[in-house]
């Protein structure tokens, strides 16, 4: 097997000298899918950004990291002002962006509940339930069908994933939205008993570079190749799945 930095210039062509490349802005939501945790600087302590890190020393490329609010983050990479991401399939990349053909990490959205509550698998199971809701979360589109009136959902927001749970375990509802690292977080510092979960969907994530980026699928498919063959769970830092 090649090395990956071998591997890497396969795909790149002629290797480059440092310093070729334009320096990278990573983009990245100011509201956290992965863990509860944040920076000093009172910013989300994305995981990512460490995956980020491998990615782009491993490929020589300058970058620096920025958090946006959702909207705000998607208008960057569509104007060219971030140059890179990682998040999932959106239909709002398909004309500015580049995506990896292969997810390089993923993450569930679950409904908890408690056990004597029926489970859930669906979007279309959530009609006409009681949920609790993690307030800045689009839970990629499932807010939409949760804010239609003409679904039954009586929803209740929550400030943080803590508030959430607590909410729950005092029955103010039935069934509460989270990600599976943030969730996981909570509950080993806070138990709840008798809870259980179903996953709605998950969600894939992928590299995404913006077209205008020089020699753009170049670059994107030796950050691929690179990316296969990190430890991409021991870097970000996932507990292993339940």
């Amino acid at each position: 097997m090649l090395p990956v930095l071998a591997l890497a210039g396969f795909f790149w062509g002629a290797p480059l000298a440092a310093g070729t490349l334009p320096e990278i802005e990573y983009a990245y939501p100011d509201q956290s899918v992965w863990t509860t945790k944040v920076t000093p600087q009172g910013e989300p302590d994305n995981p990512l950004l460490r995956l980020a890190e491998s990615l782009f020393a491993q490929a020589g490329i300058p970058w620096r990291g920025r958090a946006y609010p959702a909207a705000r983050m998607f208008n960057a990479l569509q104007d060219g002002t971030a140059q890179f991401s990682l998040l999932v399939k959106a239909p709002r990349l398909q004309e500015c962006c580049l995506l990896s053909r292969a997810p390089v990490v993923g993450t569930e959205l679950r409904a908890y509940r408690r056990a004597s509550v029926p489970p859930i698998a669906t979007e279309a199971d959530l009609a006409g339930k009681r949920i609790i809701v993690i307030r800045g979360y689009s839970y990629a589109g499932l807010r939409d069908f949760i804010a239609d009136s003409r679904n039954g959902v009586e929803s209740h927001a929550a400030g943080t994933h803590e508030e959430a749970f607590a909410m729950l375990e005092r029955g103010r509802a039935d069934y509460l939205l989270d990600y599976a690292g943030p969730a996981t977080e909570v509950l080993a510092a806070h138990p709840v008993g008798d809870l259980r979960y179903t996953v709605l969907s998950r969600l894939d994530v992928h590299l995404v570079l913006v077209k205008t980026y020089p020699d753009a699928q170049k670059v994107l498919d030796r950050l691929e190749a690179i990316a296969a063959a990190l430890d991409k769970r021991e870097i970000i830092g996932l507990s292993p799945r339940p």
